[in-house]
């Protein structure tokens, strides 16, 4: 697999443009955005004049530019794309030149060779049970205890793992008391990670004896949890899952979405 966009140099530099011109926006200075990626203001000029064409820009005057949406589309696209591939060359690249972490299955000792295997997002390793992805261990290591890894061969697939959505009322509308709790115990006593996002999340957690793995940032985890093969829940108040949403549809992470609030029941 091969980022589309690396393959030419002028699509590359048209993507760096534009995404100068929406980091910036209105008041764009063609000359810093020069500066800022090493090619003339001139070519800055040329550029500009094609992604108005194309519709990527839209222009407000002599200096005034504004992304608009299929330019939003067009960046989302590539960034996505851009992102699997640095994923490919982690996982299939510096894979054999890193030191990973695992955790033993059983006693190891420095330079065996060993399996590896992800459970629950995590790395471990053991000396029998082929897997089909294997390296050397760096140390000695015993049963339930770290060890590094390296020189790593074979390829290890992990598909992402679907997030179920919980959707909570702010406070203006109810707040907690008016989460469905009968709905969400079950929910996320299912799942092995639990995010939560906003107070109101928190304290319907709280009425059901739960405790979240994560609050601050978790968004972010779980999706690196879904990356990881860990199947998670996250519990979001109304006015944030929007947000989520885009993320994991341009991560192309599959999810479920469960509006929770006593109103929103049919």
């Amino acid at each position: 697999m091969n980022a589309k966009i690396l393959q030419s140099k002028s699509e590359m530099t048209k993507f760096q443009v534009l995404t100068e011109i929406a980091a910036h926006q209105p008041n764009v200075r063609q000359k810093e955005i020069a500066n800022k990626i090493g090619i003339t203001p001139q070519a800055v000029s040329e550029y500009i004049k094609e992604l108005t064409a194309e519709g990527l820009i839209h222009s407000d005057g002599r200096v005034r530019y504004k992304i608009t949406k299929d330019g939003v589309e067009w960046v989302l696209d590539n960034a996505s794309e851009l992102k699997r591939y640095s994923q490919l060359v982690m996982e299939d690249i510096i894979s054999h030149v890193s030191t990973w972490t695992a955790i033993c299955d059983e006693a190891i000792q420095k330079d065996e060779k060993v399996y590896i295997e992800m459970r629950k997002g995590l790395l471990y390793a053991n000396r029998t049970r082929d897997t089909g992805i294997y390296g050397t261990s760096i140390m000695s290591g015993e049963k339930g205890f770290d060890i590094g890894v390296t020189d790593l061969k074979g390829y290890m697939h992990v598909e992402a793992e679907a997030i179920t959505i919980c959707k909570v009322p702010r406070i203006k509308r109810g707040g907690s008391s008016f989460v469905n709790l009968e709905r969400l115990k079950p929910i996320v006593e299912s799942k092995p990670y639990i995010g939560a996002v906003g107070t109101e999340a928190l304290m319907a957690l709280k009425r059901i004896g739960i405790t979240p793995d994560v609050m601050f940032g978790a968004s972010e985890s779980v999706i690196q949890a879904a990356y990881h093969g860990l199947s998670s829940v996250i519990v979001i108040v109304e006015d944030e899952v929007s947000y989520l949403m885009g993320r994991l549809e341009n991560e192309s992470i599959p999810y479920e979405i469960m509006d929770l609030s006593k109103t929103g029941m049919k």
